[in-house]
């Protein structure tokens, strides 16, 4: 195991290195650092940050004090906030984290529970019910479901009602003032994290539900009925167990995606996370900050791939990490 984790890592370094090339000469053709400066039509000054950032060598130039500068921590710093780009990241990233650590934990208990009744239950109204459910819920786009959401779920009940305040918020992750795991956190988190669990319960349930068919189908589960072993005991312990592998697989990928692929979600709820962080720096041309964020979403996927390699290998033994 250790030594496929080195290998990997070792691995995925050249891969970096490529993928951050690629991102850095994508950005510097799109987006202009100085587009501000060139606006104040003062030569002194443009001459001097061009040289200053190194904007008069060549891109493989550029890129080498770029990439010196990023591994020794000095990231830059954000032409649109004038903040610290780790900073910015960190704080963005700690957000992220959150709705997807919340989102996919639900989704992942709420999909397996729904692809092992469904595959229990093959062809019955409840199955149907929850295909029907599932195809709805892939076709139905993120911001369309938010909208729908924070009207049934907050604004609705609150005229209702007529209550002071709604019951869920649908702004930021705290109200001004508060922080913390509280009553408050939970109701701002509720409709971003319901948001994103409606999509991923649609594509994780059905994967579910097909990965527990073909056990069910296993020799292994022929034995254990011929044996006389109790129906929930084969459905949990023989084919539930053997069908999830599959699943950590599909779910570290998406989950990997998550970290910046939230821009419609936190854009919705006003949360400041990854995915808002990379447009707000895209509209602004915010180079300084665009290619680092990159840089860490790529880092995010190919560690997120390399820890569903791994539990892939100790949810199956026969699987061989070589």
């Amino acid at each position: 195991m250790l030594t496929f984790l080195a290998r990997r890592l070792l691995y995925s370094v050249p891969v970096l290195a490529v993928a951050s090339f690629i991102l850095f000469w994508a950005v510097r053709a799109t987006f202009d650092p100085l587009a501000k400066l060139r606006q104040s039509q003062d030569p002194a000054a443009l001459a001097r940050e061009t040289a200053r950032l190194g904007l008069d060598r060549s891109v493989t130039e550029q890129y080498g004090l770029w990439m010196k500068a990023f591994v020794t921590g000095d990231w830059g710093t954000s032409t649109r906030t004038g903040g610290a780009v780790p900073g910015m990241i960190g704080s963005a990233l700690g957000t992220t984290l959150q709705l997807i650590g919340w989102g996919v934990l639900f989704a992942v208990l709420l999909a397996v529970a729904i692809g092992l009744y469904s595959a229990s239950r093959q062809y019955s109204l409840g199955d149907y019910t929850f295909t029907t459910l599932s195809y709805l819920g892939i076709a139905m786009p993120p911001f369309w479901v938010g909208l729908i959401l924070i009207q049934v779920l907050a604004v609705w009940p609150q005229q209702q009602f007529g209550l002071d305040q709604p019951p869920l918020y649908f702004v930021g992750l705290h109200s001004p003032g508060s922080s913390g795991l509280n009553l408050d956190y939970f109701r701002h988190l509720a409709l971003p994290v319901l948001t994103l669990t409606v999509s991923l319960v649609a594509s994780w349930s059905r994967f579910s539900r097909a990965s527990l068919l073909e056990s069910l189908s296993g020799d292994y589960v022929r034995t254990a009925r011929a044996k006389g072993v109790p129906r929930h005991r084969i459905l949990v312990r023989h084919a539930l167990r053997n069908s999830v592998a599959p699943l950590v697989t599909v779910v570290a990928m998406d989950a990997a995606l998550l970290f910046g692929g939230l821009v419609v979600t936190e854009q919705i709820y006003a949360i400041p996370g990854m995915g808002r962080l990379f447009l707000d720096s895209m509209l602004a041309g915010d180079v300084f900050t665009l290619v680092p964020w990159m840089l860490v979403v790529a880092l995010a996927m190919i560690l997120l791939n390399l820890l569903a390699d791994v539990a892939y290998a100790l949810l199956d033994p026969r699987v061989v990490l070589r």
